[in-house]
């Protein structure tokens, strides 16, 4: 199970932008056009999963909760990303927008990984930079016992 969905991927695209991540040429017939932009879309959507995934393995058991918003949200971010990369992102055009979020999501993870931040799941790893105990036996030879040999 995956992060989000096909359909809330696409419901994030547009008729002209769904078809310039689907081919390089217009795609005449709408359900072959749908067709063709689910296969891509489940794709960049299990690379998001695989993104996110190793983030999150760092401080979390993966998957997540399935429906969990946050996640949901930067899953649809990360796929949007990945769908438009695919045919090359220009900063300072209309994609921006998607390159921005693409970055915030990956600055989110990063804070996540690092537990500035929290997304709520009880089921929460021990890091190891919490700190560790240590025991030992008690000493058998000291300054004191070793007297006089």
């Amino acid at each position: 199970m995956a992060y989000c969905t096909v359909e809330e991927v696409r419901a994030m695209l547009n008729e002209d932008a769904l078809n310039a991540c689907v081919a390089d040429k217009f795609v005449e017939d709408a359900a072959e056009r749908e067709a063709k932009a689910a296969v891509i879309i489940k794709d960049v959507i299990e690379d998001a999963d695989a993104e996110i995934n190793g983030y999150l393995a760092k401080r979390y058991t993966i998957p997540v909760q399935y429906g969990l918003k946050t996640i949901n949200k930067l899953a649809k971010d990360i796929s949007l990303y990945n769908l438009w990369s695919r045919i090359g992102l220009k900063e300072d055009g209309r994609e921006n927008n998607i390159l921005t979020r693409y970055k915030a999501a990956v600055r989110f993870l990063e804070l996540l990984a690092a537990g500035t931040v929290d997304i709520g799941v009880s089921d929460q790893r021990q890091a190891a930079a919490t700190g560790f105990h240590m025991s030992s036996s008690p000493r058998k030879f000291s300054r004191d016992k070793l007297r006089g040999f």
